[in-house]
């Protein structure tokens, strides 16, 4: 094992930009209703948000391997593979954010992955066995959270029948910091371990890691990670919450449903390997809440503006993520 490269050097900046960018654009959607509701502050909420995203990322390393070592054959991974999906990232993200439109950095590295894959070694270097799971993950996010935030809301609405909307308020005001926490953990345990990945992927591949069967993040990988995404969802977080905010009105047992739902679909998720949006399953599931009162009560107008975002990011990653690794290879060869 030698020093670092210049290359790598450049990836990891890229890995940091880019897990920034997921905590003020992704990880946000996992405290956005319980600020919504108002039963904490943005600043304690973030507080939160922190550190039980720090303690998911902790947690396991299933969606890591995934994304290490599922959307392309080791021989078409290179260093500006690795970079021109980040930089489709970091791109995409950061223009979603400017409007305050949530995305899904699970979705955004996967295509950059891919795309820039398809660049370097052709269909061949493509693996289908990760967008198996990822096709896995999208009825996981989509029926899964939508469905879960519907039966919450219904078991909660059943069980409660006879209690006065103070009680309501005062039980659920106290369980919805837990649900908080939960889907904080969730997030981390899933989305933070994407970048895991692609960072111990990025070592393995200078040189800097061993190459073996076993795909092993180094726990200051974790830190890294989980630290940035901390920083990002401090500095950037509040636009995202807003729009998530404006999707249907929430009451703190509303919010309790929606993200027991969600986080329940998430974790199930991470355990499998599967990489999931934490963003389209809390998004459906405050949906399925919204649904479950009266169809009318979503704001569908606004729906329509976070699922264009969610649609539109696997070809526009994809054709960055292809673009920029075909210009380096021009360039360099």
């Amino acid at each position: 094992m030698g020093g670092i490269s210049l290359g790598l050097l450049l990836v990891v900046i890229l890995v940091v930009a880019a897990e920034f960018v997921n905590g003020a654009t992704d990880a946000p959607n996992s405290i956005a209703t319980v600020v919504c509701t108002r039963v904490l502050s943005p600043r304690a909420a973030i507080v939160l948000a922190t550190l039980f995203n720090a303690i998911g990322v902790m947690s396991g390393t299933a969606v890591a391997v995934t994304i290490g070592k599922g959307f392309v054959e080791t021989e078409a991974v290179n260093l500006p593979t690795i970079g021109a999906a980040l930089i489709a990232i970091v791109l995409w993200s950061s223009l979603a954010w400017r409007y305050g439109l949530p995305t899904s950095e699970s979705h955004a590295l996967v295509a950059g992955l891919t795309g820039a894959g398809l660049a370097v070694g052709g269909f061949d270097a493509l693996l289908w066995s990760g967008w198996e799971k990822v096709l896995i993950g999208l009825f996981f996010s989509t029926v899964l959270g939508f469905g879960g935030g519907f039966v919450v809301l219904v078991a909660i609405t059943w069980a409660f029948r006879r209690a006065t909307p103070r009680k309501v308020g005062t039980v659920f005001g106290k369980l919805q910091i837990g649900s908080a926490a939960f889907m904080a953990f969730s997030h981390g345990s899933n989305d933070g371990q994407k970048f895991m990945g692609v960072l111990t992927l990025a070592l393995m591949v200078d040189g800097l890691l061993p190459t073996t069967d076993k795909f092993h993040v180094p726990w200051w990988v974790m830190v890294i990670c989980a630290t940035t995404m901390a920083i990002g969802t401090a500095v950037g977080g509040w636009r995202i919450i807003k729009t998530m905010g404006r999707m249907t009105d929430l009451q703190p047992y509303q919010g309790f449903a929606a993200e027991t739902g969600a986080a329940t679909a998430i974790e199930l998720a991470s355990r499998l390997g599967i990489p999931v949006s934490t963003t389209h399953t809390i998004s459906t599931s405050i949906m399925g809440v919204g649904a479950a009162k009266r169809f009318s009560a979503v704001r569908w107008g606004v729906v329509r503006e976070v699922v264009g975002a969610w649609i539109l990011t696997f070809p526009i990653c994809a054709i960055i993520g292809y673009v920029v690794a075909s210009v380096v290879q021009w360039l360099f060869g």
